[in-house]
Order: C-alpha cells, then structure tokens, then sequence
C-alpha cells in the first residue's frame, strides 16, 4: 500500500534540520524543505505526529538556494542538512530552534536569541570524521545519506571542510590496506598547528601502524581505539604530543569568539572562586586562573586534566572525573562554568547547584543541544535567565551553540 499524499506548508525549521509543516491538525517534519515552501509530501504517520518525504514543490520558496555540494543532492548526504537555505535563513531558523527549545522545554520567556554567524560559511570545519566500507574489492570513505543510516557513500569533497583537511583524506586513501584486517572503521582527521592527527576507531590487532606515518606524510600523529578499548596514541613524529587533539575546535574562528564571551561574562561577576565543568584542556580555567582567581577545573579526560593541572597553580586545581561525581564538593563557588556534551547536565549537576547553601552569582551553561539546554534550565528553576547569545560554529548543518548566563532569581 503506497503511503498517502498530502500538500503541506512548510512554516519553520526543527531542530534537527527538517521544515515542520501541518496537515490534519498534525505536525509533518519534512527534510530539506525551507520555511515559505507549498510541498507535495509523501507521509508516514505515527502517534502524534507525521514525517514526510519531499514529493515535489509546488511553490518554492524565496528562501531557497542552489546547493553548491553535489552529494547533498545526488547522494543525500547526512552531514549537511540546511544546505538548500540561503545563509540569512540559517541564521534565523536557529535562533528560533533555540528560542522555542528554552520556551517550550526550559519554560524561559524570551525572545528568539541572536545568531553570531560564522566568519566563514564554507570550508570552516578543521575536522573530517568518515566511515570506512571494504566491499566488493574496495575500500570507500564517506558519509551516510540522511535517510539510509546504515549506507555510506563515497565522498569525493566537502565544501564545508578546510581544504587541507581534504588532502590529508587524499594521501590517507591509499594507505587505506594498512589498517587493521576489518571491514569497518570510523576515521577522524583533525588539524594541528603542524600537519593532521588521526584517529582509528575499530579493529583489534593492528601490526606496524607507524608504518601509516611513513607512507601519509602530512600525519603528525596516529591515535586508535580498538573495539572495545580506549583511545590511544600509537606514533607520533616529533619528540613531542599535541596532547588532547580531540578538544581542537572545528570552527576555530566561532569558537574564540564564543571562549571571549563567556570570559567576559565571568568576569563581570568579579569572582574569586570558579567551578570550570568539562574543562578541556584549560581554554577558559587558565585565563581565569591568570587573572588571578581560584579556579577548579573538572574535567573526565585524564590526560587532558594531568596536562592542565600542571599549568594550574595552588589553590587552583584541575580534577580528574565525571563533574557529576566532584560538583557538589567543588561548591561553593561565586561562578559555575559547564560546557557539557550533547547529552546536557547529570541531574546530580543540576540537584547540586539547586541545592546548595550559597548559590552562585552566575552559572555560564555553555550548549551544543537546545534540547538538553532547555532541559536543564527547567530544572535550575532556582536561577533567572540573564543574556543568552548563540553561535553558529556549523553553517550549512542545523547545529548551533547557545551561551546561557543564569544569576539567582534574587539578584
């Protein structure tokens, strides 16, 4: 039985990407439709809400561009999902991604933020990750379509990815035999201040992976995760590690800005005492800790916290853990920074800074999901919302990092 038709006005853009419409009183999330669009859409229908499959367009709309990547068309890619909008959309369908997310869950009157947009909306990203596929005679490295989570096609180029990154993904395919006796991987290639770290995930004997830094010249370092096992580093050539690779930024432009905001936000508070949650490699902790406040940086990667704990200075420290395990001893604090992953605040965060004698003057919430944002906001109940400032680190994608300032609802 074919799936029914429907025509559908597509009103705005949903987290994820997809143009929400309405038919029959229910809400149709249709992907790569743009705000303004008559569609024809196939529909399969659940509970409480429908999603469709663009048919046709029966009224384009003037919000609509050509999108410059070839796989976002022939191949459906994934890894884009608002290609088809012009830059000044984007902009605006996540401020209101992020607007509805912190009024309908976080329960926050607030208009729709503004949108720090990108210095650049192509060839920004410093980090490629590709699945590798071994079939029928071949190795192939790409991305999933949208729709087909389980495929991978081959990727020729990403317009989003720095030039350099792609070369490195040139010289790297070759090699590709090197790798451990599997039929799957998952690959990332990041860049340093010299040449590339890769990261290998998958496989579980590997027999002379230098031999990858010999025939890829631009990798400075190889890095594997074996199924099952923990990252680690397996060569390198300099004397020296770039420790922690994995916290480079994608989009380094967007992302200073966005550190110098929140910076700026903490100082104002003129704190002595900091909480810095998820702390990274210490790229807010160590300002602040040369400003000369007291600075407790917690942070789960233990080569990340060993690193920055030596640059710490008593009383400021770095712990290595899980913040929900150290959050409620590190308090009080005059302010709380977090910048946690997507999944948001452990509840024993959020129980924590709720229920603590002294609440801090301000709490930095630093978030790559509106919708654990607004989670957690519901559940900071104890806190007002002070400025919110979102950052567009992924153009082209339907991601976006949002900065929250939280302050009691007494001051």
């Amino acid at each position: 039985m074919s799936e029914p038709l429907a025509r559908v006005a597509i009103g705005s853009i949903a987290a994820g990407g997809d143009g929400i419409g309405r038919t029959e009183g229910m809400a149709v999330f249709v992907p790569r439709t743009a705000p303004g669009d008559v569609a024809l859409v196939s529909l399969s229908r659940a509970k409480r809400f429908a999603r469709g499959q663009l048919v046709s367009l029966e009224q384009p709309s003037t919000l609509r561009v050509d999108p410059p990547c070839p796989h976002y068309t022939e191949d459906r890619c994934g890894g884009c999902q608002i290609q088809h909008l012009s830059y000044e959309a984007q902009l605006a369908a996540k401020a209101g991604i992020v607007g509805d997310a912190l009024r309908r869950i976080g329960r926050r009157a607030l208009e729709n933020p503004y949108v720090e947009p990108s210095d650049g909306e192509w060839r920004y990203r410093r980090k490629l990750t590709l699945h590798l596929r071994h079939a029928g005679g071949r190795w192939i490295a790409g991305l999933h379509p949208y729709d087909d989570p389980d495929a991978v096609f081959d990727l020729r180029d990403c317009p989003i990815t720095d030039e350099r990154v792609m070369r490195v993904w040139s010289e790297l395919r070759p090699a590709f035999d090197l790798l451990p006796r599997e039929p799957a991987f998952r690959v990332a290639v990041r860049l340093l201040d010299a040449g590339a770290s890769v990261v290998v995930e998958g496989g579980r004997r590997w027999r002379e992976p230098e031999r990858m830094l010999e025939v890829v010249p631009s990798v400075e370092e190889l890095w594997w995760r074996p199924e099952g096992g923990r990252t680690r580093l397996l060569a390198r050539r300099g004397s020296e590690s770039a420790a922690g690779a994995s916290f480079a930024q994608v989009n380094a432009g967007v992302a200073d800005r966005l550190r110098e905001h929140v910076l700026a936000r903490v100082r104002g508070h003129h704190p002595e005492r900091v909480i810095d949650g998820y702390a990274g490699l210490g790229a807010t902790a160590l300002p602040l800790a040369a400003d000369g406040m007291v600075v407790v940086a917690i942070e789960l990667d233990a080569d990340a916290a060993q690193s920055l704990g030596q640059q710490l200075r008593p009383p400021s420290a770095a712990i290595a853990g899980r913040v929900e395990d150290h959050m409620a001893a590190a308090l009080p604090a005059d302010v709380v920074m977090v910048n946690p992953p997507r999944g948001g605040l452990d509840a024993r965060v959020t129980e924590a800074l709720q229920q603590v004698e002294r609440a801090p003057s301000a709490v930095l919430y630093t978030s790559c999901d509106p919708a654990t944002l607004g989670r957690d906001l519901a559940r900071l109940s104890r806190f007002r919302l002070a400025s919110v400032r979102a950052y567009d680190m992924f153009p082209q994608t339907a991601h976006v990092e949002t900065v929250c300032e939280l302050v009691p609802e007494a001051a």
